[in-house]
């Protein structure tokens, strides 16, 4: 790079501190209310989740007080603490949002962080933050490729950071210089590793950024320094994070050209569990309808992945609801059994049944080198996003069939319906114990977020009150 031309985290500041909602391409603010209400909808589901218990028990330990609140509960706390668990409950079930240019789950941090602000926000100004987060975010995973995730990193806590404390700078009005500060603070503060999958440290990724994001810029507004070239020097995040392929001004000249909100767009999950299994979980159910099959007249059941497409599927034969997630035997073997993918398929007791237990025989799983297809760019995919899938079916009647799944339903090539989000939505609210009445009103009010005065109106729709 010429001595004079900017860096990135220079690039990445000026963007933030100039780029407003009148410069989206078509479709970006639709595309964002839609991923917004999924994220909603995530986190308060999240009240009902595994973690919700340990992370309520230290609240209480913690003993902070404030204003901002926990959704799905009474509970009102600092602004650094209802960042963390509302981000960490929008992760729990492994439902919430994925873009694959990161790879991660960057939402649930985002919209975490801007709700930590203690600021009076409207829709549009929440949807302007999200888009410009959702941006940065995005294109420091473009540049440092996904060989950043394949050291180990878990994108959503290690990028998901800059997505959120771009959103947060956004929000409160920061001008380009302590913006630098802010991405130089936050750098220091990425973390997150693939090892835990399967555990609440996974989601602990996602509420873990979402505080350090409101840190940085809280540390910044106060005064704080940090290195104002910190994403691109020879000690900074992308030599230390980075890989082979990692480049500072890959990112750089990526920054609105185009947005990642419209292209690729970002993938809402119609089922709760990793990314990389819905296409298979697809697969099955279309199968399941069509030659009507059951768990007692199935033979065998084959499902060819792409190479590398069963790089985080870690648990052959889960023992728990986690580690459920992240199995695709169990996944096929629910979809067979039950006919349907709910967040009750991902409870323990569902995965303890004996009848899951008898399917994982009739169940073989490969990675295929035809299912990569003819992408060049194969191996610099996530998993979830490379090749084909197949899924192969045999009944004892003799009925055989292969489908071929290319996109999960709510991948951007197979957007979610206005409709479908709201069942997705009430089926989460019914599991974050959120009245039924106030869900479909806070749901209106997401629909047309733009026009919404106060995001403090939807908020309150979607907290206990004692």
């Amino acid at each position: 790079m010429p001595q004079n031309t900017p860096g990135l985290t220079e690039r990445v500041a000026d963007f933030i501190a100039a780029t407003s909602i009148e410069e989206f391409p078509p479709g970006a603010v639709e595309r964002a209310k839609k991923v917004l209400a999924d994220t909603f909808a995530c986190i308060i589901a999240g009240v009902g989740s595994e973690t919700s218990e340990p992370l309520l028990c230290y609240l209480e330990r913690q003993g902070a007080t404030g204003d901002r609140p926990v959704l799905g509960t009474d509970v009102r706390t600092s602004s650094e603490l209802a960042a963390m668990v509302n981000g960490t409950f929008g992760h729990s079930l492994d439902f919430d949002d994925v873009l694959t240019m990161m790879p991660g789950h960057p939402s649930a941090i985002v919209l975490s962080a801007l709700l930590a602000s203690t600021r009076r926000t409207s829709g549009r100004a929440l949807i302007e933050a999200y888009v410009i987060g959702i941006e940065v975010g995005a294109k420091i995973g473009l540049g440092i490729t996904n060989g950043h995730y394949n050291r180990g990193f878990h994108g959503t806590g290690t990028l998901g950071i800059f997505s959120a404390a771009a959103a947060l700078s956004k929000l409160e009005g920061l001008e380009a210089p302590a913006i630098r500060t802010v991405m130089g603070i936050a750098s220091s503060m990425a973390s997150g590793l693939r090892r835990n999958f399967g555990t609440m440290v996974k989601p602990l990724h996602t509420g873990w950024a979402a505080r350090n994001a409101v840190v940085a810029v809280g540390l910044a507004r106060c005064g704080f320094t940090a290195a104002p070239d910190v994403l691109e020097a020879k000690s900074g995040f992308f030599a230390a994070y980075g890989a082979d392929r990692s480049d500072a001004d890959v990112a750089a000249s990526a920054l609105g050209q185009p947005y990642a909100i419209v292209d690729p767009g970002i993938a809402l999950k119609k089922f709760p569990c990793y990314n990389g299994s819905q296409r298979a979980m697809d697969g099955v159910l279309q199968l399941r309808q069509k030659l009507g099959f059951t768990a007692e007249t199935l033979e065998r059941l084959e499902c060819r992945m792409p190479p590398g497409g069963l790089q985080v599927l870690i648990y052959p034969e889960p023992k728990t609801g986690l580690e459920a997630k992240f199995s695709l035997p169990y996944s096929l073997a629910a979809g067979v059994l039950d006919g349907r993918y709910s967040l009750e398929n991902f409870s323990d007791a569902a995965v303890k049944r004996p009848a899951v237990q008898a399917l994982f025989r009739k169940i073989h799983i490969s990675e295929d080198p035809r299912c990569a297809g003819d992408d060049p760019l194969l191996a610099t995919r996530p998993a979830g996003a490379r090749g084909f899938v197949e899924v192969e079916v045999h009944t004892i009647t003799g009925k055989r069939e292969t489908i071929r799944v290319d996109a999960a339903p709510g991948h951007p090539t197979r957007e979610l319906t206005w409709q479908e989000i709201r069942n997705k939505f009430m089926d989460c609210a019914v599991h974050g114990r959120i009245d039924p009445s106030r869900a479909e009103r806070a749901f209106s009010a997401l629909v047309g977020f733009e026009a919404c005065n106060d995001v403090n109106e939807v908020v309150e729709l979607l907290t206990m009150h004692s």
